[in-house]
């Protein structure tokens, strides 16, 4: 599975005599040891040890068994060794970790204890992580792929475009030793039915298996391979890299030797049959071994798995680049951000990630999955996938297909065969959600996030991704809402989730959060009362009227109310009549159902006229009854502790532009007047003066609007007189603006004469209130 080799010798292999003495046993089983014949030294270990037991007999047999990957009889004899007074801590170590092979993590305690050992003394063994691994939330269900495990060893699983699976396989008949063969490090097959005195399984093939499950070898052109393997496809120009172990007896003429695993590539036939196969340029099958191919067309690279000299330890994974002529690269390491001591193996990219296994890296047992972000060229921040991706055993081989579905190659415990393919199916759909701000930036800090499933109101629990992103598993085919916000932002609800009918295992989201635009000024208006008055005007009825129908609907809305008199009477006098008006407008809205709190009273008596009509000053009623005001601010957002969500029943197309929201709101309560005027004449009217002082209030306290102005005159007279007196009356509109502090630049004025009026009095006769009509500007608000 993770180390190919081939060991080759012409002594004689004889069934072990059961008169063989003691010592001669113990020297046959080492010498079967060291030629790495496993299953074969095992075997004499244990008959060696029925007849005398002793410490180093059973290291022995618990490390081949250990090694040709027999978790229950490792478990066993560790368990032996530890139990004679000689053992080591290197001896627990090995008995822990096969105690979590088997998935004993709750025997851990006990086997420490009868130790003498704490956790602390085991540093290659991180019981946190491995604790942490074992008790994750399974997101998915393993479920073995029908039709293609055996009684054997099956991995590796591949699909081509047409659905046609690849798929290595060690199935068929396993007969005991009768003679030294050929020894593979792994679990691998061979045509001819010879056998790995490693395990006493055949060696490996090639599998493909049609839509209709029916499985044929895929046949590769070399005639000594003993072992082929590792299905990797390079669809542009229909070849395959595989990995291969040749039967190079032929060829060599050594008593013994090591021969490593190679990777071959070749056209692959509609036949089932490789064809013109050739060696990687890297191959040295002598020297070092090379396995496990992945061609990652995309980026130009055949990713691999290799112990050639200059490694990190073990086998490393490495990549060389190839050009369109299939020339390749010089080999580079991945690095020791994915490399460990131990083994790396079986690379695969998907999406810019990379996946593998590793011995080295901290994980639940055995051979554990892995992935790895890639930046720049640069992979790092491996994570190890966690249960049930990986077991105690060995899982290995990820891929993920074009339809987007995933397969594993394991060897947990439940399975047909020693290695099985299964397929990963989602228990849970995967939930990503992006939170930016207003400038693009991800918001990672200080977030409240609430997520729930609609219909029986269960919360789910979310997690921060490294990169900021929020994630959590959602039950599939049902809806949910999340909810999620930060101090001083507009809180986000979303109740559109669903997971019914989604296509793929993610849900993916992208939220704008917004700072809260408190005090937002939404509309501003002036009502005015008469001389020594403080009730409410009919005018004054109908503004605040519409105001509390929209304060009613929309409940982030405040009122400001300032109130003022002229500068008859007294200051004490005054200041208490301010309080009245003030006052009044307060009753008429709380009398509408406006809670009283939501409404913030100012008042000031004289002290802040409109003019220079002061104590003692000579001035027109009209002038007065300019100071004789409250005016009204209508403000969005006006609690500072208090946390918003974003206002409902607005389409905001961007919560950071709240400008149609309060362009929409003030438009229900804004009624721009027109001015007229006496005939013939461009003077603003005493009567008109408060319409175009509440204009000007508006105008000072909502600075995203803009003014235009329309000067018309009557039907009578020639055309270009009334020209220009059109221009003089919209003039004079905009210069009383700019005398009330308007900017000028935030104004605009035509002129039409006699060109566009109301009532058309060249064709019909017109009363005297018609050609009034007639006379007029028009005040047109518009956002800026």
């Amino acid at each position: 599975m993770k180390k190919y080799v081939l060991i080759f010798s012409l002594l004689c292999t004889c069934m072990v005599s059961p008169v063989l003495g003691q010592n001669r046993l113990l020297k046959y089983a080492d010498k079967q040891l060291g030629l790495e014949n496993y299953a074969h030294a095992a075997e004499v270990y244990t008959q060696a040890y029925q007849r005398k037991p002793r410490y180093t007999t059973a290291k022995n047999a618990a490390q081949a068994f250990t090694t040709i990957q027999d978790y229950n009889n490792s478990f066993e004899w560790w368990e032996k060794t530890v139990a004679f007074a000689e053992a080591e801590r290197t001896d627990y170590s090995a008995y822990l970790q096969a105690a979590l092979k088997l998935g004993k993590l709750s025997e851990v305690e006990d086997i420490l204890s009868k130790s003498g050992f704490t956790e602390a003394d085991f540093p290659e063994l991180d019981f946190d992580l491995i604790r942490k691994l074992q008790a994750g939330t399974a997101r998915v269900a393993l479920l073995p792929v029908d039709g293609v495990n055996s009684d054997g060893s099956d991995q590796g699983l591949k699909l081509d475009e047409s659905g046609t699976k690849y798929f290595s396989s060690d199935r068929g008949t396993i007969t005991p030793t009768q003679k030294k063969g050929i020894r593979l490090d792994a679990k691998n097959s061979l045509p001819s039915g010879d056998k790995s005195n490693f395990n006493e399984r055949p060696f490996f093939q090639i599998y493909q298996q049609s839509e209709d499950g029916e499985a044929t070898t895929l046949q590769s052109d070399l005639t000594d391979a003993a072992h082929v393997a590792d299905f990797a496809p390079m669809p542009s120009k229909g070849l395959v890299f595989y990995t291969v172990l040749r039967d190079v007896r032929k060829i060599k003429k050594k008593r013994a030797y090591t021969i490593q695993p190679e990777i071959y590539f070749g056209t692959l036939g509609d036949n089932g049959q490789i064809s013109g196969s050739r060696p990687f340029p890297l191959n040295n099958f002598t020297v070092n071994g090379i396995q496990n191919p992945f061609v990652d067309e995309q980026a130009g690279r055949i990713y691999f798995a290799s112990d050639m000299a200059g490694g990190v330890g073990g086998f490393d994974l490495y990549y060389v680049t190839f050009d369109q002529d299939l020339n390749f690269g010089s080999p580079v390491n991945l690095g020791p951000g994915v490399n460990t001591l131990e083994d790396e193996s079986h690379p695969f990219i998907k999406a810019g990630k990379l996946y593998f296994s590793s011995k080295g890296h901290p994980g639940v047992g055995g051979m554990d999955i892995f992935s790895a972000d890639q930046n720049g060229g640069v992979f790092s921040d491996v994570q190890n996938l966690g249960v049930p991706f990986n077991s105690t055993r060995d899982d290995f081989a990820f891929y993920v297909a074009s339809d987007g579905k995933r397969y594993l190659s394991s060897d947990r415990e439940g399975g047909l065969g020693m290695d099985d393919i299964y397929f990963i199916q989602d228990l849970y759909k995967i939930l990503l959600a992006k939170v930016l701000d207003c400038d693009g930036v991800i918001v990672a800090e200080n977030l409240d996030v609430r997520l729930g499933q609609a219909n029986t109101r269960q919360i789910v629990e979310t997690r921060r991704l490294g990169n900021g992103e929020i994630s959590a598993d959602l039950e599939p085919e049902q809806d949910f809402w999340l909810q999620i916000s930060k101090p001083g932002f507009f809180s986000i609800k979303d109740s559109s989730l669903t997971t019914i009918g989604l296509e793929g295992d993610t849900l993916r989201r992208e939220y704008r959060l917004a700072r809260i635009p408190y005090g937002l000024q939404v509309w501003s208006d002036i009502v005015y009362y008469d001389l020594d008055k403080s009730y409410l005007k009919t005018q004054a009825e109908d503004i605040l009227g519409k105001l509390a129908d929209l304060m009613l609907k929309h409940d982030f809305l405040n009122l400001k109310v300032t109130s003022h008199t002229d500068a008859r009477a007294s200051d004490v006098y005054n200041e208490r009549l301010s309080e009245k008006r003030a006052k009044a407008v307060s009753d008429f809205l709380v009398a509408k159902g406006i809670a009283p709190e939501r409404i913030t009273l100012a008042w000031f008596g004289e002290e802040q006229p409109v003019n220079d009509c002061g104590d003692g000053k000579p001035c027109p009623e009209n002038l007065h009854q300019q100071n004789r005001r409250s005016e009204l601010i209508l403000e969005a957002f006006s609690d500072r502790n208090k946390q918003y969500s974003l206002p409902s029943g607005f389409e905001l197309e961007d919560p950071c532009d709240l400008s149609p929201l309060t362009d929409l709101l003030s438009k229900e309560l804004i009624t721009v007047p027109n001015i007229y005027f006496d005939f013939d004449k461009a003077a603003i009217r005493p009567q008109h003066q408060t319409d175009l002082d509440r204009v000007s209030f508006v105008m000072k306290t909502k600075e995203n609007l803009q003014l235009y102005l329309a000067g018309h005159t009557d039907q009578r007279g020639n055309e270009a007189y009334n020209m220009k007196l059109a221009e003089r009356r919209a003039k004079a509109v905009m210069d009383y603006l700019v005398r009330q502090g308007v900017d000028a630049s935030r104004l605009k004025y035509e002129w039409f004469g006699k060109s566009r009026p109301i009532h058309d009095c060249g064709t019909k006769a017109c009363t005297e209130a018609m050609h009034q009509e007639n006379r007029r500007t028009e005040l047109i608000l518009k956002g800026n």
